[in-house]
């Protein structure tokens, strides 16, 4: 990558600090280390991903560095076919990198390379670069005590509340076995994925047994990014299912339409997720979805699409939305435990 003083001068600030996170990154989460080769593929497609190539380079000046849009499909496909197990390679996308067939994180996996994935990043404006350069910090004490503190308590749970400002949703069953995504690859098959990190996921195990009402200050539009409402969206949820939507807005009233239309005329929630990043709040935030909702408080999955749960009746190719919406959390609780209170998970961890 060719350097320019000028944009390196103007943006130094935030340079340096994607250096050192993902510096951080790279030592305690890939573990990479010079006897390993390094593969950074980038687009300038916009101010963040020109960001993070310029980290990618200060933190590893030995690596192959390939622009995507200066290179053919065939001449990428041959540096990559090149690498071995423990390699590394990091994708960082204004959109997302296409090359034919090769389907990038998922053919790198199979051959046993690290992988970490910064995909579009062009959904979020200049302003929000800051916050998702911070998101990149890597708490290890934080994520995996947390992480994996919170996987005990919801795997051992009989039930759950989530209060959203005195309207309740409770969970009336026990949760799904908790995913976690924290950094810590060491009882997986795959090291990597996509980034920022900060999440523990998992739902009902009696989908039915979710009643009650909460309220949402933001959602996935259409388009992937987020939409605010200007006053919260208050669901009601009988049986698991959306049946009564109070301030709702049209972008709102089209998700809701086209879940309908394409899954048999109703509306399941599913996912709960525990999200653990803290460069990420209800007022500190980034436009794309798949991002932030890693954001340190709950969301919600409308629509039948989880496929890492299989349930009686579910046909994976049967759901088609999975429409990620953000829970208004002024506390959240499993058993008789309050885990999440007034932004912050307040459980003892070691």
């Amino acid at each position: 990558m060719d350097g320019n003083l000028n944009f390196e001068h103007k943006y130094e600030e935030l340079i340096v600090s994607a250096e050192e996170h993902l510096k951080g990154l790279l030592n305690e989460v890939f573990h990479h280390t010079n006897q390993e080769r390094a593969v950074v593929v980038y687009d300038t497609g916009c101010l963040l991903s020109t960001i993070l190539a310029y980290g990618y380079k200060r933190c590893l000046p030995d690596a192959v560095f390939i622009d995507f849009a200066a290179k053919t499909s065939d001449e990428i496909l041959e540096i990559l076919n090149s690498l071995q197990p423990s390699d590394f390679v990091a994708l960082v996308q204004s959109t997302s990198f296409r090359l034919n067939d090769f389907r990038m994180r998922i053919e790198l996996f199979k051959r046993k390379i690290k992988v970490i994935e910064h995909p579009h990043l062009s959904r979020m404006s200049d302003d929000e670069a800051p916050h998702y350069i911070d998101s990149l910090a890597y708490d290890s004490v934080y994520y995996r005590g947390v992480g994996h503190t919170l996987k005990e308590k919801i795997d051992t749970a009989p039930s759950g509340v989530l209060d959203t400002g005195g309207e309740l949703l409770v969970y009336g069953s026990p949760f799904e076995s908790a995913k976690l995504n924290i950094g810590d690859y060491s009882q997986m098959t795959n090291v990597g994925g996509q980034f920022p990190l900060g999440e523990v996921f998992t739902e009902a195990q009696d989908l039915r047994a979710v009643n009650g009402r909460v309220k949402i200050f933001s959602f996935g539009d259409v388009t992937y990014k987020l939409n605010y409402p200007k006053t919260p969206i208050t669901l009601t949820i009988v049986e698991g299912q959306v049946v009564e939507c109070e301030n709702s807005t049209p972008e709102f009233d089209q998700i809701l339409s086209n879940i309908r239309r394409d899954e048999g005329g109703v509306v399941w929630m599913r996912e709960l997720g525990l999200g653990l990043n803290r460069a990420f709040t209800k007022t500190r935030t980034v436009a794309d979805t798949g991002t932030y909702e890693r954001m340190c408080g709950v969301h919600l999955s409308l629509g039948a699409k989880h496929g890492i749960y299989g349930k009686p009746g579910f046909k994976r190719r049967d759901g088609r939305y999975h429409v990620d919406v953000f829970a208004d959390t002024h506390s959240f609780t499993l058993g008789d435990e309050v885990v999440y209170r007034d932004g912050a998970w307040v459980i003892n961890y070691k």
